[in-house]
């Protein structure tokens, strides 16, 4: 279905991005998720086809499209047949450079910013710690200023292509005492002495993805890599996860919607007591109900990014969305292993991997317990 939002130069985006899925990046899926790691061609190639940048002005390379042009992307990428390349390109997008567009110096754009949108620097992003996930204000890695420089000591994990990162935007206590009013935002690139990648997690799905823990032990970081404002960086970072959630509402959405087609077409075509699947009722209503609920769910993402387009600032209606989408995704990818019978656990079929995959989209960004918690405070619950 079309909806408005998406104007004839979305529809072209879109369909410069299939083609380049389903050429260069499905028919590669199987061997990278077997290798628990995509190549690093990947991300050039992508800037090269100015697909890391359809959101981003111009002056720094971007094609200038708006909020519709990355959710485009993030849905398109989803139907590549497995979560963890989508994942990776999305940290790159959505989640680790926007503050860096936002509230980066011009001089920071030019040396972190352009290079990403390039795919000549890969990004990272760290927030999460052993002891501190959803709750960022007790994140316990601190940054001390020492002259011209600032101190970084702490732990990072679940960072999402921390294995090969050329920088990382990390979240950092400046202030331990003010609470959520003192968190700072720094640029820390890869080979800075005291920054060490301490081990790849081995992980249930999105496997094809680097996942790393990362240890900072007194790690020199120059003055002017602070991002954004010092004891800021809480409010900078909550403005990064709202668009964060949204694309990763979109893309979950899509790789359900991917799901849901190819276990359509598996029931059409298994024969069980003479007759196709999708011929049972019971078969054919558990369709019915996954085509609903992706409508909805479509529908959701889709008004609230109108909202977050147009510069409002939507959290209850992200939150809503991000619980939706990630829902729904696993339901979809439940249901449809289900109608798969035996083989839809014998790992020959992608919608093992499905299930796998889509179960993080309740967890990562913000688990479903956060959204609700949102949400219920934004109702004055």
């Amino acid at each position: 279905m079309k909806y408005s939002a998406f104007t004839e130069d979305h529809h072209a985006a879109r369909r410069a991005i299939r083609k380049f899925v389903d050429a260069e990046i499905a028919p590669h899926v199987e061997e990278w998720e077997r290798q628990e790691y995509f190549p690093d061609w990947v991300f050039p190639r992508m800037g090269d086809l100015g697909f890391l940048s359809l959101r981003y002005p111009e002056e720094y390379g971007g094609a200038g499209g708006d909020y519709f042009m990355g959710l485009v992307l993030g849905e398109e990428m989803a139907r590549c047949g497995a979560g963890g390349l989508p994942m990776a390109v999305a940290v790159q997008t959505d989640m680790a450079t926007p503050p860096i567009m936002q509230f980066g110096t011009e001089e920071q754009k030019k040396k972190y910013l352009i290079p990403a949108l390039r795919g000549r620097k890969v990004a990272s992003l760290g927030i999460t710690e052993p002891n501190a996930g959803s709750d960022v204000a007790s994140i316990e890695t601190r940054a001390v200023r020492d002259g011209d420089h600032w101190v970084i000591n702490g732990r990072k994990i679940f960072i999402t292509n921390g294995l090969r990162a050329d920088f990382i935007t990390l979240v950092a206590k400046t202030d331990p005492g003010l609470g959520y009013n003192g968190v700072s935002l720094f640029l820390v690139d890869r080979g800075t002495p005291g920054f060490t990648v301490t081990r790849k997690l081995k992980k249930l799905g999105m496997r094809s993805s680097d996942t790393a823990e990362l240890l900072f032990e007194d790690c020199r970081v120059p003055g002017e890599n602070l991002l954004g404002v010092e004891n800021r960086g809480f409010h900078q970072i909550m403005w990064e996860l709202q668009g964060e959630r949204l694309i990763g509402a979109a893309g979950a959405v899509a790789a359900a919607q991917k799901t849901f087609e190819e276990a359509l077409l598996y029931a059409r075509a298994r024969m069980q007591f003479g007759k196709p699947l999708v011929r049972f009722q019971v078969i054919a209503h558990r369709l019915a109900g996954m085509a609903t609920e992706l409508e909805a769910a479509r529908a959701l993402v889709y008004s609230t990014a109108r909202k977050f387009a147009a510069g409002e600032y939507p959290v209850k209606e992200i939150s809503m969305a991000k619980l939706v989408g990630g829902q729904v995704s696993h339901r979809i990818s439940d249901a449809a292993l289900q109608i798969y019978g035996g083989y839809g656990y014998m790992m020959e079929y992608g919608v093992q991997r499905a299930w796998r995959d889509s179960r993080l989209n309740r967890i990562g960004g913000g688990t479903d317990e956060i959204m609700k918690e949102v949400i219920a405070k934004t109702l004055g619950i």
